[in-house]
């Protein structure tokens, strides 16, 4: 997993409450269990026709948000199935950022596990960031992860809460495998000290 280092970009603006896991990537992407590829068809039916041809409203189609690193969504984002693809899907677009009033839990989750920093502010401080976020390329927001601030183009700093560890790895760039790799010595220790004290297990 990539550390998190500080996010300075343009966000993109989805004013949508209960944006549910099957908006975010629809139940025929789940088949794969690869975590490449799937960013493509990111909020599939909101962007393309039957045709498969882009729908130029929808904010990831138009060109000042294509390669945006920060989504800006209202309450309740990731709500609906478990699917840990959604978090794949954005990342694999791109985003690394979701600043949202609420998550649900398991989505919350989710991103740590995967390298995205779900953002829960008051929906005042959404709506800035949002009004912020519809300026397109001429605004030009910043996640600082360590200070914990999100950064408006007029240089007010809004303050976030996040957990300590969840803190520490994104920062040191650890999901689950990499925290069980850092106990690796520790592991064969106990390994070894099983294969003489128990030599038939």
């Amino acid at each position: 997993m990539d550390k998190f280092e500080t996010i300075t970009g343009v966000a993109a603006p989805l004013p949508l409450i209960n944006v549910d896991t099957d908006m975010i990537i629809p139940k025929q992407f789940l088949k794969t269990i690869k975590r490449s590829g799937l960013g493509v068809n990111l909020f599939d039916e909101m962007r393309y026709r039957d045709d498969g041809s882009e729908i130029p409203d929808f904010v990831l189609n138009q060109p000042a948000y294509r390669g945006a690193q920060i989504l800006v969504a209202g309450d309740n984002f990731g709500c609906g199935s478990s699917r840990e693809h959604a978090p794949w899907a954005l990342l694999d677009f791109g985003i690394r950022v979701v600043i949202a009033p609420s998550f649900a839990d398991i989505f919350h989750g989710n991103c740590f596990k995967n390298g995205i920093l779900p953002i829960a502010l008051p929906q005042e401080e959404v709506d800035a960031v949002m009004e912020d976020a519809q300026r397109g390329e001429n605004a030009r927001i910043t996640v600082d992860l360590e200070a914990q601030e999100v950064r408006l183009t007029d240089g007010r700093a809004i303050p976030f809460e996040v957990d300590p560890f969840k803190k520490h790895c994104l920062l040191e760039g650890l999901d689950d495998i990499g925290l069980t790799e850092q106990k690796a010595g520790s592991i064969e220790t106990f390994e070894g000290r099983m294969g003489q004290d128990r030599p038939w297990v």
